[in-house]
């Protein structure tokens, strides 16, 4: 659905309903959902500026995915309706702007078109010299991940009422979502029968909380309520969704739900007043790119600026278990573990290289500026390259010129070294930890799972 043929070009966009602006939404895939002018094929946000008569349109200071015309720029941001949303945001006590960002001294957020064109900047014997750098790291320390798709007998009755194949996709995600948690089962942060966690050795202890990150429309945390028993649910997810499961949460008298839409980098775990005093499990299918990174951060104290209320929070992580994603939006600005790369000899640069290169693993032609890879919709099917035109200069005619197969294992292999460094930073933090492949790739080729539990109170 929505992919490109084989030769690399993509399908013109379906016509839009009647009445409808005819603005297209490369990452929804979809028209924009507002009515056209009367006198134009466009909505009023969309209305060409040739065709509008009026000045430039820019984004909105308060919510850049709107824009406004920029001559009425200083009289929408008294009256933008998120302008509310955002003060009620930042008045709240587990708010704190950047707090998981990973330091003031990072750098500024590079966009995927940047590492590109960082990249074709390389000259054709810079561009050979990394592919063989990565290959060397990879060889001598990235870890090897063990395959580990694992359904529990706790899933199975909930697997079989779950599973409707009229609804596209969702047995492969209700089998991820099993073997998520089946793998914290085997793992020992969850028990047959009780909500328990091991933490330390032979001690069981009663974990109390889930604290789903990316969350969502919530359905792993469904899972760990429906087979597990946890009683406590706190849902982080920035964005709005429907089709929910808090309204089935917010059904069973015996839960407490409380979800909270903010961005992972601006959340302090300890400022969350429900959450004082119990004990959590921290989860997370599909955390993109740096949101793996901040999701660490943000639940592992130390890393809270080191005051003493926040190292001896009353809250407690039990055990994290995050499948990461999409690691061509990592940023360096937020990767966990740069003394890691630093060691190795790999740069910013070249780190935001490899995070470019990541997306050759899940995508046959990463080579065009226009490839995408759509991580709820992926398959084992990638696109074949095209054949190098001999016009064709410098570093795009050696990407394009690399054997599909070799291309994706190069992205594999950035995947890995990206990955090895986050499970090594939470063994470094004392937690034991294991990266594991925990759906077979047919399934989803997004199948990493970083998983690790505390080892004392």
């Amino acid at each position: 659905m929505g992919r490109a043929p084989a030769n690399g070009k993509r399908s013109p966009p379906p016509s839009p309903p009647p009445g409808r602006c005819h603005f297209w939404l490369p990452k929804k895939r979809r028209h924009c959902a507002n009515s056209s002018l009367a006198s134009s094929q466009y909505c009023g946000n969309h209305l060409p500026e040739s065709a509008s008569g009026a000045g430039r349109r820019v984004p909105c200071p308060v919510d850049p995915s709107h824009t406004v015309l920029e001559e009425n720029l200083e009289a929408h941001v008294g009256k933008c309706p998120l302008k509310k949303r955002v003060a009620a945001l930042a008045a709240q006590p587990y708010y704190s702007k950047g707090i998981n960002s990973g330091g003031a001294e990072a750098g500024s957020f590079i966009t995927s078109a940047e590492k590109r064109a960082a990249v074709y900047r390389l000259t054709e014997d810079e561009f050979r010299g990394l592919l063989g750098k990565i290959r060397s790291v990879h060889a001598a320390a990235a870890v090897a991940m063990r395959e580990s798709f694992m359904i529990t007998d706790a899933c199975d009755k909930w697997m079989g009422g779950q599973i409707d194949r009229k609804v596209p996709y969702q047995e492969k995600h209700v089998a991820q979502q099993a073997s998520i948690v089946g793998n914290m089962e085997a793992f020992g942060l969850l028990r047959k029968g009780g909500a328990e966690v091991v933490c330390g050795e032979n001690v069981a202890v009663s974990t109390q909380a889930v604290v789903e990150f990316g969350a969502g429309r919530g359905y792993l945390t469904q899972v760990l309520v429906d087979c597990y028993g946890i009683k406590s649910v706190f849902l982080v997810e920035r964005r709005s969704y429907k089709l929910k499961a808090d309204r089935s949460l917010r059904q069973n008298e015996d839960v407490t739900l409380e979800r909270l839409r903010i961005d992972i980098e601006d959340l302090n775990l300890h400022g969350i007043e429900a959450l004082r005093g119990l004990k959590y499990l921290a989860i997370g299918k599909h955390l993109c790119g740096p949101a793996t990174d901040m999701t660490m951060t943000c639940c592992l104290p130390e890393q809270y600026g080191q005051t003493e209320e926040r190292v001896n929070g009353n809250h407690t992580l039990q055990g994290i278990a995050l499948a990461t994603c999409c690691h061509h939006l990592c940023q360096w600005k937020h990767y966990a573990n740069k003394s890691f790369l630093s060691e190795l000899g790999i740069t910013e640069e070249e780190f935001h290289a490899m995070t470019w290169f990541s997306s050759w693993a899940v995508d046959g032609d990463h080579s065009s500026p226009d490839s995408y890879v759509d991580v709820e919709d992926t398959s084992s099917e990638v696109r074949e390259p095209e054949k190098p035109d001999p016009d064709m200069a410098g570093i795009e005619r050696i990407i394009r010129s690399i054997p599909t197969g070799e291309r994706a294992s190069l992205g594999f292999m950035c995947k890995d070294i990206i990955d090895t460094g986050r499970l090594l930073w939470l063994r470094h933090k004392g937690l034991v930890a294991d990266l594991v492949s925990y759906v077979p790739s047919n399934i989803s080729p997004e199948n990493r799972l970083l998983i690790a539990k505390c080892t004392s109170q």
